[in-house]
């Protein structure tokens, strides 16, 4: 059993618990550790500063090792808020794979959805009068550097903003922007070792042909 800390990351906030970016100059930036204060855990991947929502942590190495591995291919679900009214055409695009600087996506879920009733995003998104806007929702298994953002500016509507709501099994409903709770988690038994030879040690032997 393992505990896994659900929480609802804000926008601006670092996905970590210091700002290693910080100078006399230069004021500290919202981390972690501004909402969370469990000692002893640390993130299972990260999102990043200008987007929101769902952020893993937990103190158990093999749960984070599931979460964050890139070849466990675990599915992260995002809201996007974009730019323009997108296009059926756009949402194909996305589905079966985009060509960035890095490769080529992978095949993801993106298909309209309505504006969800999340809390107000400070400083709002900017707002223009004759420019629509619409949401969508994407689900990749992967998790390329800025890989949402990259995706949909791709294929013609930059994104605006982008709010994590699923990693796996777990969700944002019932979060607060700035909360989180705790759950627990079944973890898969350690494989067995593998024994060698007989009980009493020694190999097996093949029969050589004479």
């Amino acid at each position: 059993m393992a505990e896994l800390v659900l929480f609802n990351k804000p926008f601006h906030v670092l996905s970590q618990f210091t700002d290693d970016g910080a100078s006399g100059s230069k004021p500290p930036r919202a981390t972690l550790a501004d909402y969370v204060r469990i000692p002893g855990i640390y993130p299972a991947g990260r999102l990043d500063y200008d987007s929101e929502g769902l952020l893993l942590l937990t103190a158990e190495g093999s749960l984070q090792h599931r979460i964050a591995s890139p070849s466990l291919k675990m599915p992260k679900t995002y809201w996007v808020q974009v730019e323009g009214n997108i296009s059926e055409e756009a949402l194909r695009h996305l589905a079966t794979g985009v060509q960035l600087k890095d490769g080529l996506t992978r095949p993801a879920k993106a298909h309209r959805m309505p504006a969800p009733a999340v809390w107000p995003r400070v400083p709002p998104v900017r707002h223009r009068d004759n420019i629509p806007t619409s949401w969508i929702e994407l689900t990749i298994t992967e998790g390329k550097n800025r890989q949402v953002r990259r995706m949909t500016a791709a294929v013609g509507f930059p994104t605006l903003r982008l709010i994590r709501y699923r990693i796996g099994d777990w969700t944002l409903d019932g979060l607060e922007s700035g909360a989180h709770r705790t759950v627990t988690v079944n973890l898969p038994a350690s494989p067995k070792p593998t024994r060698r030879g007989n009980a009493a040690g020694a190999r097996t032997r093949r029969n050589r042909k004479s």
